[in-house]
């Protein structure tokens, strides 16, 4: 790049650079002016210039600025460097403050501590800095001031001084002094005058003045006060005054040669004191005078009340900066003299101000600031722009042409030593522009010579740019090759190119576009590569500065290039450090040097063949000039001396010019005496002849060359005596007008101008001008703002300044006064009917003429003889007076005097007001009321003219006199008020009174007002808790004191909960009892055992709730423990006894007090057996077992027991006592096997205790004396063979047994012969053998005989015979495998020879599970059942115990253990008024028996009852009280009531309430008088509910009752009649006709029913065989219409099938999820709609626009409800419009997600019916009745139990069968849901013969399934069979029902209202279920999955083959009723409009 960049394009560039910068920012000011809402930052709060802190207290340094957007603060040190945080030193918090926090003295760090910080503010229009911040911590150290003694000469002053450490002294201030005896010295601003001995310095020396002997002899001490920590102290020391007596004269002398030369700075305001400290004798006189500011010359001070001197010392009050200058005080006595010099300074803060503070400019117009500033001293001025310094110190700031880098925040620093001041201004910039942007360009390219070549350059910006081009460095111009064109497109870019003609080598190189205009510049480069041999442009001379750095670029052409090298006298480049070559061809020399780079440069380009070129550059180096300093010496020159100086420039390229300027302006030779002559080339000399005042300034040599410019400067003061420039003359000013007198001189040094007036009226003798307000003087001016008389007389103006005797002028300055009142306007009062006098007195010139206007109308005395008018004339004016006789209302006026004289007029005005009482307040009204106070309102009276003081409100009840009132005042000026501490719910009378100063007006008339209720403020007394039962407590309490009570009390809210927890109260309500003095009580139900509660009680009214009372706490009664002791062993001690312990159950599990623990033993074969187990108590945790069977194993249990009974039994536990010896057997045999030979057999022993070891035979030959012989003989042989006898001889034989302890007793002894002869014997014993079913017997009959005898059995008495399970084996035993129970009884063993026979026989015991036992009821009570237990008659199994089996209809199976010997047991806590089924099972040791058949039966009791309507209704104007105790309750305790109204024209029901205890009154409130109200009551309890609606009609405001509605409706009474159709008769009633025709049908079809599951039910007996499908039981058992269903009872969950829980989301049904016909019956998937939407607008009848063709009925159906007729059609070969999703007949279902029971395999499978109707307009089909509104795809339940079970437990519906289908409702906001529907879930039912349809809760599912048509929401319940709206009923969670018809409540199903929400209970995360098992019910049904739980796609066949029928044989057997046991069965019923269904599992 040949070229060297200009500094012009430098800044262009540099400008460029800060565009971009700013655009980065998203700052757009470029593209719009400056928006006026946005601005730069400006302190609002900034930092003061010192912070001084203590290190324990820290301190915090705010800073706030504003701006938009807002700025951002951060803080910097002093050299510009961002603050950071330091732990626990320094922190900046987040709304920008500077902390410091309190800290050690080892963490001070001076870095922190001691460092001067800065402010800076910042937002994207720039920044600015607050001023120096000096932060400076103080250490807490230890320091004493001490006080040294003074030594003075008698007669003298002395000052005694406080010496403080240097390093506090900044802190530390002398606050008073004292002396030995505690006389305290105070301060300057403490003393009364300084006239006194002793006077404490404002610098806090101690001034004694007159020092006599008696003052040696008292000390004194200073006290000091650190103003940072407050702390004040004593000094250390004492200082005495040591007085000399002078011998002999003493001149004057200064002690301390410090002392002579003082420097003093103090701040504007300050005392302070100057001290002169020479010591003398004779006493010396001390005078002080002050120099004249520039000058030698001083004046005497002059003293005044601010000026005094104190002995020698100068005490000068409230320093102003006048003050400043150098003091000279002088002492002289008769022998000698001494002076002090004094340079005092007083500084005024600083502050600073910029003139404009924003300013917009124009792009390149000039622009201006103006630093204003104020205080003293100022030492620098200096100026920044966005928080960089700008190098400018002059107070005024000149921009000449504002650029874009220009604009920004400006800020002027002024500073001295101590402080520092900014003030910061904003410049903007104005108009429209952007600055250049290259928006296209070309690129880099390399071609061959010879084609054109076209180059493009578009810009944007604004004004439009200029474009140029360049080639290295170099501007190309059109020639015939090159042609430069541009123009400028339509949205204003500016289109440049270059063309190039036929290429050239020679023409490549680096191209150049440049857009520029005057507001920035934009550029783009690229190389242009033409082949070809190497080629360099001539390069033109290059001329460059010394110092400057060169750098220039090889302009090469030709390509490609392989190197580029810069040559020197042929030396390659760089030869030195400063000279750098880049291959680019670019050569840098930095600071060129005329000696060593002035020379010829080449360039060497070179390609790869070698080719080379090569180009010159010469260099020169200029040197610019360089001045030699000059002046004109130290001293000011005087006027007419001669002056002169030389400029010699040693440095610089000749030729040079040298010139002179003078403050700017050039000198010429010859003109006001300069002469200026030329000595040599490089010296110039100015010279001046005679000095004048002209000549002083500023002289500039100024020395020019090429290369550059130089300049020095010097100034030349000349001392000039004053001059006028405007000398005063005499004036006079109109009184009260600003006067200014001008006084100006001139003269160097500058004048000082003073102004003083003369004393008295003649000029001599002049005084200073006291500064006041309106005095002042301005650079020499004169002002005196608003002159009045006083300021008359004659002024000296003075010039001084030091040279020559100084100019005085004397003028007179003279007031013109008009007339004046001193008093413009006062306010005079006067009382009605009294005289008053008015008075004007007027000053100025005279004459003065006086005149009086009456409300600006001339008033003449003449004219009403009321008034009298008198003038008196006075020294300074003229008196007048008015007098008015009588004063009258019409006096109250404004009355005016007018004084008129030569030089003008002037007025003053009277306010004449005549006062008189108030009128009284009337408008009283009432703003607002609450229950204590009342806001009231009024209209303000005429007040009497005199201002009302206050208003005085009294009221008082209605019923008290106005003699007992209360008072309330209020303040004149308010006409409205707040009457407090009133009673709430009370009538009052309040009146109001005006009063002002003259009295009190009369009250107003009164208004009668009645304080609104508030919340009761009483607690509820006499509060009771006791406990009932172990888990109830009872309540009782009184209600609160009557004044409490703020209202009506409705009722109580009863709170609690478990004692000493955190959790929060459960409440129940309780209406209020009417009854005077009643006691209200409350039961608290199922709590925990011997548990303490808190009750809390608080009552309510209709406003709110009153306070809590106190906690009452209490137990419930103790119950059992629930937990066994844990931990329970035994120990055997011997064979007799065991030991047991155990550990206590837990505390919290105990229940009670643990009194005794029970152990319960028994042998372990005879646990089963309760009678035979044993008890023993003890109090101990163990005990030991006595006389307890040996080697036997015992079972033990151990409970504990309190005074609610017995506790838990913990797991039994087992102990084997000790064994023993055993017993002897229990029976012996010798049989004769021969002559030699016996056999001996034997039975074991009884009690063997313990294991047999041996067996020891005895024998012994009978008679003889022989030895016993014994043998022994192993434990398991029962029989010895003795041989060796003697034949014929008896012998004794005897067995014992022996176990490990020993040898047992022996047997009986037996005796026997051998003999020849051998009988036929057993040796075997009868015995009885037990065996376990199934498994093998085997039966000894071991016999002996000679000859062998025959051995034949007899089973039963039965021969034997053998078979395939019984045989005979070879020793005689019999064997029987598999034992059963017909194989128990006696078997006889016989044996037979010739000799004789023998016979044993056996007991067989087969031991099997016990047979069905038999169950009979016995008793019913309302909550329990009792039944009778009897085993099968012919069971000969052991029976241990009963299992009874029971469960509610709609609930899970429950078990009771019921001992062997119970022949009755009582089920109890049962429902009331509830089906139960029960069945028993026995069983023993072997397992679980047969089931007994089920019990059908119920508990006792009724739902309730309807009350007689005046019993129970009581109807006041806008509420009417229902009395609940004429309800009876069937038996059945009643649990809560629903209470709904509505008016009696609306639809829709509102709830009142849901819960509304059974026990109490109910008022309904809040209705409107003279209005017919319908009202349902729904009464519950668990045996159903009973619905009753009633129409009555409010009273009319006054009490009257209105007209009754004729419609024949009977009003008034329970709807119990079924609305008609007109056409049918009047005596035919549905009430009556229905449920007779229904019921006979129904009745037939249940026999026939009921004869067909009989007939099957042998065969299909499923709990006589197999056992696994025992528990599958179809279960149908229906209950009236009146029962109920208590589902608050979770274990309802599964068999209710689903309830929703109120936190799923139940999804819209899609058609897509269901089977729907089109594709079972064609296979195909697509559907018209895969999501049915239900439009809420529309025609309730859902399928009108079905127009299929009418088709052949195959039945008829009437669906109650809608109407119309039914055309049914049994296939489903088409499609209906909006029935796509319906499902579709025959279709086979799996039902998941619901209770499965037993088997999960055998889910139950159910299928739908055939179409009854082709297209029915009543939606939904007569196959599954859906509610009103329901699409054909109604997401469906049916909510009556199922289980499977045989055939013969099947029962039909037999009277009216009905189906409940459950759905489940929608609670969460499906967007599909229909507005309009009512918040409450709703049943739909279809009365049909006591049967009804439910349609589970309503729409708050939103189900879009759910949605019915806005009028059929609500009709009547009884709805008759043609076109009556289904009847919605607000529900929750609630189930379907079947009912059947019942002369309690004939033909009437009630719907069930919604159970009331438990106590605290809480829809986010509890069902009416409240289980786990229903949430997971919940998601199966909610979830949109797919998986197995949520799939009602899929179409699952049954596992079971038996189940898998065809559609054929389905429906065969639906007309026979015998599908199977897994189908659902439904009874097709024609002509009675019925579907009779039968339930299936769910």
């Amino acid at each position: 790049m040949a070229y060297m960049m200009p500094n012009e394009r430098l800044k262009w560039l540099t400008l460029c650079a800060a565009v971009v910068v700013l655009a980065s920012v998203g700052n757009t000011l470029a593209a719009n002016p400056a928006d006026s809402d946005q601005k730069g930052p400006v302190f609002l709060k900034e930092p003061t210039n010192r912070i001084d802190f203590s290190n324990s207290t820290g301190a915090e340094i705010e800073c706030k600025s504003s701006g938009n957007p807002m700025p951002e603060i951060i803080w910097i040190r002093s050299d510009g460097t961002a603050v950071g945080d330091v732990p626990g030193l320094r922190q900046i918090s987040s709304d920008g403050k500077l902390v410091f926090p309190p800290f050690r003295a080892e963490d001070y760090r001076q870095e922190v501590h001691a460092q001067v910080y800065a402010c800076l503010a910042r937002n994207q229009f720039g920044s600015i800095i607050s001023r120096d911040v000096h932060v400076r911590a103080v250490v807490q150290q230890f320091y004493e001031s001490e006080v040294n003694n003074e030594y003075v000469i008698r007669g003298n002053s002395a000052v005694l001084k406080c010496s403080i450490p240097s390093f506090v002294a900044d802190f530390v201030q002398v606050v008073s002094w004292q002396d030995e005896e505690g006389q305290l010295y105070g301060t300057l601003e403490d003393q009364q005058g300084t006239d006194g001995k002793y006077l404490v310095l404002p610098s806090g020396e101690l001034h004694i003045r007159e020092v006599g002997p008696e003052d040696g002899y008292k000390s004194y001490q200073c006290r000091t006060k650190h103003r940072l920590t407050g702390e004040t102290r004593l000094s250390a020391t004492k200082g005495r005054l040591v007085i000399t007596e002078p011998i002999g004269s003493v001149p004057p002398k200064i002690n301390n040669i410090n002392d002579k030369f003082q420097l003093m700075q103090v701040k504007l305001s300050q005392n302070f004191a100057m001290q002169c400290p020479g010591q003398a004798y004779p006493v010396p006189v001390v005078r002080w005078y002050k120099f004249i500011e520039g000058t030698t010359r001083k004046q005497a001070v002059v003293l005044n009340d601010r000026v005094k001197q104190v002995s020698g010392t100068l005490i000068i009050k409230d320093a102003v900066v006048e003050d400043s200058g150098k003091y000279l005080c002088v002492v002289n006595n008769s022998v000698g003299g001494e002076s002090v010099e004094t340079v005092l300074t007083v500084t005024a803060p600083l502050s600073a101000k910029i003139d404009p503070p924003t300013q917009t400019i124009d792009f390149g117009r000039p622009a201006v600031f103006t630093c204003q500033y104020t205080g003293n001293p100022i030492k620098t001025v200096s100026w920044m722009k966005d928080g960089k310094a700008m190098g400018h110190s002059e107070p005024v700031l000149r921009i000449e042409s504002v650029k874009k880098e220009d604009k920004g925040m400006y800020q002027c620093f002024v500073r001295n030593d101590q402080e520092s001041a900014e003030a910061s201004a904003e410049l903007k910039l104005g108009g429209r522009f952007d600055p250049p942007v290259i928006r296209q360009a070309f690129q880099e390219e390399t071609m061959e010579p010879g084609p054109s070549v076209f180059l493009k350059c578009v810009a944007g910006g604004n004004p439009t740019p200029e474009i140029s081009w360049e080639l290295d460095g170099k501007k190309i111009a059109n020639n015939d090759r090159f042609q430069v064109g541009q123009y400028v497109t339509v949205n204003g870019d500016v289109v440049s190119y270059l063309n190039i003609t036929s290429v050239h080598a020679n023409d490549g190189g680096l191209y150049k576009c440049i857009a520029k205009s005057k507001v920035g510049v934009a550029e783009h480069s690229a190389k242009l590569n033409v082949y070809g041999l190497p080629y360099i442009r001539q390069m033109e001379k290059k001329a460059i500065v010394a110092g400057e750095t060169l750098m220039v670029t090889c302009p090469v052409a030709g390509y490609p290039i392989d190197s580029i090298v810069w040559e020197r006298d042929n030396r390659a480049l760089p030869i030195n450090r400063k000279q750098k070559v880049f291959p680019n061809g670019t050569l840098i020399i930095e600071n060129v040097e005329r000696n060593s780079d002035q020379a010829t440069y080449t360039c060497v380009a070179k390609n790869q063949e070698g080719y080379s070129a090569r180009g010159s550059l010469e260099v020169q180096v200029m040197v610019p000039p360089q001045i030699q300093p000059f002046d004109f010496g130290a001293e000011p020159a005087n006027t007419g001396e001669i002056a002169g100086v030389f400029c010699m420039v040693p440095k610089g390229d000749l030729p040079m010019e040298i010139r002179w300027t003078l403050n700017s302006a050039p000198i010429i030779t010859g003109e006001h005496s300069f002469s200026l002559s030329r000595l040599n080339p490089r010296t110039s000399s100015l010279s001046i002849d005679a000095l004048e005042a002209r000549h002083r300034g500023l002289y500039k040599c100024i020395a020019t060359n090429k290369a550059g410019g130089a300049e020095y400067s010097a100034e030349l003061h000349v001392n000039v005596p004053p001059r006028w420039i405007l000398e005063p003359t005499d004036k006079a000013f109109a009184q009260g007008s600003d006067a200014k007198v001008e006084c100006k001189a001139d003269g160097f040094p500058k004048p000082q101008v003073t102004w003083k007036k003369a004393v008295g009226d003649t000029p001599g003798e002049y005084k200073d001008l006291k500064k006041s307000d309106n005095i002042r003087v301005e650079e020499g001016t004169l002002h005196i703002d608003n002159i009045q008389k006083t300021n008359e007389g004659y002024y000296l103006c003075e010039a001084i300044n030091g040279i020559g005797s100084g100019l005085s002028a004397v003028i007179m300055v003279s007031v013109q006064a008009p007339p004046e009142f001193t008093e413009k306007l006062r306010n005079q009062t006067a009382r009605r009917g009294e005289p008053a006098v008015l008075q004007c007195e007027a000053k100025g010139e005279k004459p003065i003429g006086i005149l009086w206007n009456m409300n600006n109308m001339r008033l003449d005395p003449k004219n009403d003889n009321r008034y009298t008018i008198r003038e008196e004339i006075l020294s300074a004016g003229v008196m007048s007076s008015l007098s008015i006789k009588r004063t009258e209302r019409s006096d109250s006026a404004l009355f005016t005097c007018v004084a008129t004289n030569a030089f003008g007029s002037d007025d003053a005005s009277i306010n004449m007001i005549v006062q008189e009482v108030p009128e009284m307040p009337y408008a009283l009204k009432v703003l607002d009321k609450s229950g204590r106070s009342v806001q009231l309102s009024w209209a303000q009276p005429y007040d009497g003219n005199s201002p009302l003081n206050r208003y005085i409100i009294e009221f008082k009840r209605s019923r008290a006199s106005w003699d007992e009132i209360d008072r309330v005042m209020v303040p004149g000026h308010t006409t409205e008020a707040q009457v407090q501490k009133l009673s709430p719910a009370t009538t009052y009378n309040i009146r109001i009174v005006a009063e002002n100063e003259i009295g009190s007006s009369q009250s107003s008339e009164a208004v009668t007002i009645i304080t609104a209720e508030e919340a009761p403020s009483g607690k509820p007394q006499n509060i009771k808790v006791e406990p009932v039962n172990q888990t109830t407590l009872r309540v009782t309490w009184k209600p609160p004191a009557r004044s409490d009570w703020n209202g009506e009390i409705l009722g109580y809210y009863v709170g609690y909960k478990l004692s000493n927890t955190n959790s929060s109260y459960i409440f129940e309500t309780i209406n209020f009892i009417t009854e005077e003095g009643k006691e209200h009580n409350l039961e608290l139900n199922n709590l925990r055992v011997y548990t303490q509660y808190s009750v809390v009680i608080q009552a309510f009214n209709k406003i709110g709730a009153g306070p809590l009372s106190d906690e009452e706490k209490q137990f419930t009664a103790e119950g059992t423990p629930s937990q066994p002791p844990s931990d329970t062993a035994c120990t055997t001690l011997t064979s007799q006894t065991i030991r047991v312990s155990w550990v206590s159950p837990p505390l919290e599990s105990a229940n009670g007090v643990i009194k005794t623990y029970k152990v319960v033993y028994a042998p372990s074969d005879e646990w089963y057996d309760e009678t035979k187990r044993h008890y023993k108590k003890t109090a101990s945790s163990d005990t030991v077992l006595h006389g307890l069977k040996k080697y036997t194993n015992y079972t033990m249990q151990v409970l504990a027991t309190t005074a609610g009974g017995d506790g838990v039994r913990s797991v039994p536990i087992h102990c084997q006592t000790e064994p023993d010896v055993p017993e002897a057997p229990t029976d012996v045999k010798a049989l004769v096997m021969g002559n030699a030979a016996i056999l001996v057999s034997w039975r074991p022993p009884a009690q063997p205790n313990g294991i047999i070891t041996q067996y020891t035979v005895y024998s012994k030959a009978e008679g003889a004396e022989t030895e016993t012989k014994t043998q022994k003989v192993p434990h398991y042989q029962m029989s010895f063979e003795a041989t060796e006898l003697e034949k014929n001889k008896p012998y004794e034989f005897w067995v014992t047994a022996s176990t490990t302890i020993g040898e047992g007793q022996q047997s009986k002894s037996i005796v026997a012969m051998p003999s020849d002869q051998v009988p036929a014997k057993i040796a075997s014993f009868d015995d009885t053998f037990t065996a376990t079913f199934k498994e093998d017997a085997k039966m000894p009959c071991l016999a002996v005989g000679a000859p062998q005898p025959e051995i034949t059995w007899k089973i039963k008495g039965v021969e034997f015979s053998a078979n395939d399970r019984m045989r005979l084996l070879p020793d005689g035993s019999l064997l029987i495998k598999s034992v059963n129970r017909q194989d128990a009884g006696d078997y006889s063993c016989h044996a037979e020879n010739s000799i004789a026979k023998d016979s044993i026989t056996h007991k067989l015991i087969v031991l099997a599970p016990p047979q069905s036992p038999h169950v009979t009821l016995s008793a019913t009570t309302t909550d329990a059942l009792t039944v009778r237990l009897k085993p099968h008659e012919g069971d000969t199994a052991p029976l241990h115990g009963y299992t009874l089996h029971y469960k509610p209809e709609f609930g899970e199976w429950e078990t009771a253990e019921v001992s062997v010997d119970s022949q009755k047991h009582n089920i109890e806590n049962l429902l009331c008024g509830s089906r139960y089924q029960v069945y028993a099972t026995g069983f023993n040791n072997i397992g679980a028996g047969e089931a007994s058949d089920i019990l059908n039966t119920r508990t006792k009791g009724q739902k309730p009852k309807l009350p007689e309507k005046p019993r129970f209704i009581e109807v006041s104007s806008n509420s009417v009280s229902l009395h609940f105790k004429a309800w009876k309750d069937g038996g059945c305790p009643m649990s809560h009531f629903v209470v709904e109204s509505k008016k009696r024209d609306q639809l829709e029901w509102n709830q009142i309430s849901n819960n509304v205890k059974p026990d109490n009154n109910y008022v309904v409130l809040d209705l409107e008088p003279a209005t017919w109200y319908n009202l349902r009551i729904t009464a519950h309890n668990s045996a159903g509910f009973t619905v009753a609606e009633y129409d009555f009609a409010t009273l009319t405001v006054t009490g009257g009752t209105i007209a009754p509605l004729d419609d024949g409706m009977g009003h008034g009474n329970v709807h119990a009649r079924i609305p008609m159709p007109a056409w049918m008769p009047e005596w035919l009633d549905l009430n009556f006709m229905v449920p007779l025709i229904a019921t006979v049908v129904v009745v037939a079809v249940g026999i026939c029913v009921v004869c067909v599951a009989l007939s099957r039910r042998r065969s299909d007996d499923m709990r006589g065989g197999q056992k696994d499908v025992y528990y599958d039981v179809v279960y149908n058992q229906t209950m009236g219409p009146g029962a109920t269903l208590d589902k608050r009872r979770p274990d309802l969950r599964d068999e209710l099938g689903y309830i929703a829980p109120p936190n799923r989301k139940l999804p819209p049904v899609p058609g897509s999820n269901y089977n729907t016909c089109d594709r079972i019956k064609r296979g195909r998937g697509g559907l018209r709609s895969n999501h049915s939407t239900w439009d809420p607008r529309r025609n309730p009848n859902l399928y009108e626009e079905l127009k299929a063709p009418p088709v052949p009925m195959h039945g008829n159906a009437n669906i109650y409800g809608h109407g119309g007729h039914a055309h049914g059609n049994v296939e489903c070969h088409y499609r209906h419009p909006g029935m796509e999703d319906e499902i579709c007949p025959y279709a086979t279902f799996h039902l998941l997600g619901f209770r499965e029971e037993m088997d999960p395999t055998k889910a139950m499978n159910f299928q739908t019916f055939p179409h009854q109707n082709g297209h029915t307009p009543v939606p939904g089909h007569a196959g599954t009745m859906l509610p009103p509104g329901h699409p054909g795809h109604v997401h469906s339940r049916s909510g009556s139990q199922s289980m499977p079970r045989a055939n013969r437990y099947q029962r039909k519906n037999s009277q009216g069968g009905q189906s409940s289908i459950y759905t489940p409702a929608p609670e969460y906001d499906d967007p599909a849901n229909c507005a309009e529907e009512d918040q409450y879930r709703r049943y739909t039912r279809v009365n049909s013969q006591g049967g009804s349809l439910y349609s589970g809760p309503g729409p708050e599912y939103d189900d879009p399934a759910n949605c019915a048509p806005e009028e059929d929401q609500y009709g009547s319940q009884y709805g008759g069979p043609y076109g009556q709206p289904y009847d919605h009923y607000g529900s929750r969670g609630s189930m379907g029902r079947r009912s059947i018809g019942s002369a309690r409540n004939p033909g009437n199903g009630s719907p069930e209202p919604p159970p009331p929400p438990p106590r605290n209970h809480d829809m986010s995360n509890s069902s009416f279920n409240d289980s786990k098992e229903s949430n997971e019910i919940s998601e199966a049904e909610c979830d949109r999955d797919h998986g197995p739980r949520g799939n009602y796609g899929a179409v699952k066949r049954s596992p079971q083959p038996k189940d898998q029928r065809t559609t054929e044989e389905m429906r065969k057997l639906i007309e026979r009723n015998e599908a199977g046991p897994k189908q659902l069965q439904l009874q097709q019923t024609n002509g009675a409009g019925f579907t009779a269904y039968d339930t299936m599992a769910v």
